[in-house]
């Protein structure tokens, strides 16, 4: 089954001062965009450093195309690594950094020019293959250290926060950037970040790293919608957040009961339960109007935050918060005001069961 997959990682830990990465486990297949979503120090640095060649874990196994590569060197196993700094050797030129991978693999010296400029093409910088590197913006570093990565023709691309350097504008144009690297290189991309936006913009799959150990993978869709910790509900901002006791009450539904709240949710549960739900999945109405939502519900408007497009409501409702964004448009149609009474309503089958 390895041979299958461009990378297989089976049960790999490795101590590192008081830190551990425990029993890590994941498959890449050729080709996928693989994204590491986890808060600082949850090990996804380490965690590339281990694929890479750099530390040795303490147990576990490291598969590259179907080989046992665990206790590999680096420069055996075709990885191309970009560091969050993206480690760029000041004293050479564009050029010389680019080459360096090729030099060390002893190329030629046409077939080394060959790739250089190939590459550089490709990805728009070959007007600064003479320049030094101290002159180069973030944003063309992060093209230069990508172009060193990937002019080795490598099986796997690492990249280790590789927006976190360059300035939000810049950051949007990156992530188109990224993505067109991904298909016009058809790499296998291994990319860790903590960034939301990055990770479903980017990802195939995603594999949500906590404290060292891996809480979910899945889709993006699974991820931010379906999170299976409530750890994940929280990382992934699903904001609503409940401990209930729930019970069926038929056709395939469940109330589960949060303090003086009830929430009425699809499926059959019996015990305790966390519910969550998205903000964006709450519909807001200053008045009751008809609809098939199962779930309505009335509170006070508390708060409220303008986010740009969005503005996210803090509604209380009883002893419990409730989260909900609405357009800024509708809030100013609206003209809603902290203090005021509005109507929630939340679709059974909008409230994800965690067990």
């Amino acid at each position: 089954m390895a041979l299958n997959y461009r990378l297989v990682l089976e049960n790999v830990s490795k101590k590192f001062g008081e830190f551990r990465l425990n029993n890590i486990s994941f498959k890449v297949s050729k080709g996928e965009y693989f994204v590491v979503l986890g808060p600082s120090g949850a090990g996804k640095t380490l965690l590339l450093q281990v694929i890479a060649g750099i530390i040795t874990p303490d147990s576990g196994r490291i598969l590259i195309d179907g080989v046992d590569s665990t206790r590999l060197p680096p420069e055996k196993r075709n990885i191309g690594y970009v560091p969050q700094n993206y480690a760029l050797f000041p004293h050479l030129s564009v050029y010389d950094n680019i080459a360096f991978g090729l030099k060390i693999r002893k190329a030629k010296r046409e077939h080394i020019s060959d790739k250089v400029r190939e590459v550089s093409e490709k990805l728009g910088i070959s007007h600064l293959l003479d320049r030094k590197v101290k002159s180069l913006s973030g944003g063309e570093a992060q093209r230069v250290a990508l172009a060193r990565a990937l002019v080795v023709e490598p099986k796997i691309l690492l990249l280790d926060e590789p927006l976190a350097a360059v300035d939000p504008v810049l950051r949007w144009s990156l992530r188109d950037y990224l993505r067109e690297i991904h298909r016009m290189f058809k790499a296998t991309v291994i990319h860790v970040t903590h960034d939301f936006t990055e990770a479903i913009s980017l990802a195939d799959r995603i594999a949500v790293l906590n404290n060292g150990s891996i809480e979910q993978i899945g889709t993006p869709q699974d991820v931010f919608y379906r999170p299976k910790s409530e750890f994940v509900a929280w990382f992934t901002r699903t904001e609503n957040i409940y401990r209930g006791y729930a019970e069926p009450v038929g056709s395939g539904l469940s109330r589960v009961r949060v303090g003086s709240l009830e929430f009425t949710v699809c499926g059959e549960y019996r015990g305790w339960v966390v519910v969550s739900f998205r903000p964006e999945y709450v519909v807001v109405s200053r008045h009751k109007i008809r609809t098939s939502a199962r779930n309505v519900i009335e509170g006070v408007l508390t708060d409220y935050m303008d986010e740009g497009a969005l503005v996210l409501l803090k509604v209380m409702v009883n002893e419990k918060m409730v989260k909900a964004y609405i357009t800024r448009s509708s809030f100013s149609e609206m003209k809603l005001r902290s203090g005021e009474k509005v109507y929630l309503y939340i679709k059974a089958s909008q409230i994800h069961v965690i067990e």
